[in-house]
């Protein structure tokens, strides 16, 4: 379980900093207004976005990491497994990346924040299994 709980921290960290990195306001590109007023794209706020699920990831790592409970950790992998499919949803369907192929975000973050996504869905799964199924054998 620790493996599992310091892949998650490990995850929620590269979450919360890829972003910032790889949204077209890092590389200067705004939408520039009729007035002359620059706001940033969609990515930006896909970003921003995943920052606040990295916080709730990180803690679910960390309460995995020091939960001796075996309940615990199925019902932090279940919460793990939804943190992850949001992640996946938002750069693909809530929120959204630019849609020029050429776009840092559309290049970089968008397939690594899904890729991170599948990843934290798929260890929060095997968690959740694995106390499961340990419960069944005892009782």
């Amino acid at each position: 379980m620790k493996v599992a709980a310091i892949s998650l921290i490990i995850l929620a960290v590269l979450i919360a900093i890829i972003p910032i990195f790889s949204d077209c306001q890092a590389a200067g590109r705004m939408i520039t207004l009729a007035n002359g007023k620059e706001i940033p794209l969609k990515c930006h706020w896909t970003g921003r976005a995943e920052l606040g699920l990295a916080l709730p990831l990180l803690t679910v790592g960390l309460t995995m990491l020091f939960s001796r409970r075996r309940e615990s950790f199925r019902n932090l992998g279940l919460v793990g497994i939804s943190l992850g499919i949001v992640t996946i949803l938002l750069p693909t369907v809530l929120i959204g990346v630019c849609g020029m192929p050429d776009m840092p975000c559309h290049s970089t973050m968008e397939p690594a924040l899904i890729l991170m996504g599948v990843l934290v869905a798929g260890i929060s799964l095997a968690v959740a299994a694995r106390n499961w199924r340990r419960e069944q054998e005892i009782a």
